[in-house]
């Protein structure tokens, strides 16, 4: 699978903390080989977001990614399910 982080989600990873970007590491590689492995709770999203889908980092982080083709998908954004997901 080719992972292509968009210009937004590597401006979020930068803010994180180093916690956080171990776990994003152990989970993008989880979700490379195993893309719909249980503990990703890989799932597609509704309303406005509904050309995404999303993947558990931690127990509050997510990400949101898009697939472009069956091996390509392009990571979009991170952050806590409530920042994502209000308004």
């Amino acid at each position: 699978m080719i992972v292509i982080p968009s210009r937004h989600f590597e401006k979020k990873v930068a803010k994180l903390s180093k916690k956080i970007k171990i776990a994003l590491a152990e989970r993008i590689s989880l979700f490379i080989s195993e893309p719909h492995h249980i503990t990703l709770n890989n799932h597609q999203l509704h309303g406005s977001l509904r050309s995404y889908r999303s993947i558990n980092v931690t127990g509050d982080y997510r990400l949101i990614y898009e697939d472009y083709d069956t091996n390509t998908v392009r990571l979009i954004d991170i952050d806590t399910h409530s920042k994502l997901y209000s308004g």
